[in-house]
């Protein structure tokens, strides 16, 4: 019964994110046209940790005419716009991530490579300091810290 209602929560936040960004395209000038709906849905359905070819295989299970060049530019139109971010793991292609309110966080273990999300901004202070001293307008930003796992550090 947990694990159903876990499930609507997450489709129902799927839904929301799906939502926003659709939002966040149209207020930028850009049509959400069906590939476009079909791309945002894959995207937040995978929680927003998927490259680019894996996302037009996702794409492709329920939209199977949506071209690949379609999710490229759709891509990179959110990068654009800072919804998302390409993040290099040392896998060599890049996987596009959702920045939540402007931010993201990762734990990456050295040796095994699993990777830890994190919600807690460590770095709202450090992004007040640079803001003040630059006068820079810091739109989102991304960390990734690097070291050893709980199994790995063993």
């Amino acid at each position: 019964m947990i694990i159903i209602a876990k499930a609507m929560t997450t489709n129902l936040m799927d839904e929301q994110h799906a939502a926003q960004l659709s939002k966040s395209l149209s207020e930028n000038g850009y049509r959400i046209t069906a590939a476009r709906k079909a791309i945002l849905e894959a995207f937040v359905a995978c929680h927003g940790h998927i490259t680019a070819d894996d996302l037009v295989d996702r794409v492709h299970e329920n939209a199977p005419k949506v071209g690949r060049m379609t999710v490229y530019r759709t891509l990179d139109i959110m990068c654009q716009l800072n919804l998302i971010h390409p993040v290099y793991q040392g896998t060599g292609a890049a996987h596009f991530v959702l920045l939540h309110n402007g931010h993201h966080h990762h734990l990456i273990c050295s040796h095994c490579g699993k990777v830890i999300e994190f919600d807690e901004c460590v770095v709202a202070e450090l992004e007040t300091a640079v803001s003040q001293k630059f006068g820079f307008t810091v739109q989102g930003h991304l960390v990734e810290f690097y070291g050893l796992c709980a199994d790995c550090s063993d």
